[in-house]
């Protein structure tokens, strides 16, 4: 079967989003926002967050830990407003930098954070929150995570 016919079988749907993810990867800090944008007044809700959640996780991965990843999250908040979803995602990003570069944090926004953030704060470096996730982690999942990476930590 050539590449036109599989195409041709591919949902436009799914053809869009791998379009907008390539899309995505190329494009530059100043058009960040504006593709953001184009990109979620797609007809297909579903698909366009799924596509934009991917490159936020994905540049905020790269960003969190220096000094450029304030702006971005600002100007990305801007971009994403009208979806909750994606703006929670930002705040949890947040929420992570701040906990992994131990600058002050509120216990109760990482207790009452998805199971997501907090599976990543458990295998962080921050001794304090990585206790608080062994003790009270929303999930055992989370909890035993925590409590084995408190045991490596003491171990070295």
């Amino acid at each position: 079967m050539n590449d036109d016919a599989l195409q041709s079988e591919e949902p436009a749907e799914h053809l869009r989003f791998w379009a907008y993810l390539s899309a995505l990867e190329q494009v530059t800090d100043a058009d960040e926002p504006e593709l953001i944008r184009e990109v979620l007044a797609d007809p297909d809700q579903m698909m366009a967050e799924s596509a934009v959640l991917r490159h936020l996780d994905h540049r905020a991965g790269g960003l969190h830990r220096g000094p450029g990843y304030e702006p971005w999250a600002e100007m990305m908040t801007q971009a994403t407003t009208g979806s909750p979803f994606l703006a929670q995602r930002l705040q949890e990003w947040s929420l992570y930098r701040v906990v992994a570069l131990g600058q002050p944090w509120r216990p109760d926004a990482l207790l009452g954070s998805s199971n997501r953030l907090q599976l990543m704060v458990a295998t962080a470096s921050n001794t304090d929150a990585v206790r608080l996730l062994a003790e009270q982690g929303r999930t055992k999942r989370i909890r035993n995570t925590a409590k084995t990476n408190l045991q490596r930590h003491r171990s070295h």
